[in-house]
């Protein structure tokens, strides 16, 4: 009686020992898009409450940064040209990222590009947007000087109102890294975050498996174009098809060259992996208009980043190691 109940016991204890990780999922709305995230967990209630987390730190960015947002510091930056605005840490943080972006593009990254953006009708909700004359290029150009913004020590301001600061290259990027932090320092050990165009992972998938993730085809988005596996890395995604207006029956996107005026016409989808979403959103815009073959010297100068250049004639153009991330 004592063996068979000790078997008993010792049967117990091996069927308890490991619970299976469950898959919950949460979306929410920010940033103009939805947010998916993904978390696998022994602990449902747990992992909610570490979710919850995650989309207040979310909500808290983009209450904090985004452009559009009346009590948000760029919306008081935009509107009080000529006034200082303090910045902490985090904002130190967030221009100093933006500056390196800047300077690393040879100017082609521009967070002052509005000018350009209203020109082409991407603030315009009427069906009646034109393409802008040659005289109103050469004006809204002239515009776009990420010099007019100005940060001096804690402080920053837009020294005149000749332009605006636009956060939409970097802001869903930078959340969902820290989206991705306050995930880990709340106990969860797998997660995938999606903000269409950027993406965060946490470690690989329960089974050790890397997440999977499907590009989207930039002449049908409908469709699939290449499949890449990712663990514990961003994904920032560029594309022609993404945002646009439609004039006369085309499309005109919005990745402009701040130098022509025009949408970018030689690529049509950058995909950068690395270890940062704030850089892999930031970085994927800004490579859509530097000449390619800077993009690769860069990105093959340094360990934690690959790219993938989809150029104007569907031809491809890698980094040394993006390959190894394909898995389609």
């Amino acid at each position: 009686m004592k063996k068979i109940l000790l078997i008993f016991i010792l049967l117990l204890l091996i069927g308890c020992g490991k619970k299976e990780k469950k898959k919950i999922v949460e979306k929410k709305f920010a940033f103009g898009t939805m947010i998916d995230m993904v978390v696998y967990s022994e602990n449902t209630t747990q992992a909610k409450k570490s979710m919850d987390l995650a989309f207040k730190e979310i909500e808290r960015i983009d209450d904090k940064f985004n452009t559009h947002k009346e009590a948000s510091l760029i919306y008081k930056l935009n509107h009080n040209p000529g006034k200082f605005f303090e910045l902490d840490s985090e904002g130190l943080y967030l221009f100093s990222g933006v500056k390196k972006t800047y300077n690393l593009s040879k100017t082609k990254y521009d967070i002052t590009i509005t000018p350009l953006m209203k020109i082409w009708g991407f603030f315009d909700d009427s069906d009646k947007v034109k393409i802008p004359k040659k005289d109103q290029l050469e004006k809204a150009i002239k515009m776009v000087d990420y010099k007019n913004l100005e940060v001096i020590g804690n402080k920053i301001r837009l020294k005149t109102s000749k332009n605006e600061v636009d956060t939409g290259s970097f802001l869903k990027g930078y959340a969902i890294h820290r989206a991705k932090i306050i995930l880990a320092k709340n106990g969860v050990e797998h997660a995938f975050i999606s903000a269409i165009s950027s993406i965060e992972t946490l470690n690989k998938k329960p089974e050790g498996k890397s997440w999977k993730v499907g590009l989207q085809n930039p002449e049908d988005p409908s469709k699939i174009y290449h499949i890449v596996g990712i663990d514990d890395k961003s994904i920032g995604v560029s594309g022609d098809y993404q945002i646009y207006v439609e004039i006369d029956g085309k499309k005109y996107h919005h990745l402009i060259d701040r130098d022509t005026g025009y949408p970018v016409s030689d690529r049509k989808m950058v995909v950068v992996i690395g270890e940062d979403g704030f850089f892999a959103d930031m970085y994927s815009t800004a490579f859509f208009s530097m000449f390619i073959e800077d993009v690769i010297a860069y990105v093959n100068s340094t360990d934690d980043l690959e790219v993938m250049i989809v150029k104007g004639d569907m031809s491809e153009v890698y980094s040394d190691g993006f390959k190894k991330y394909m898995i389609k």
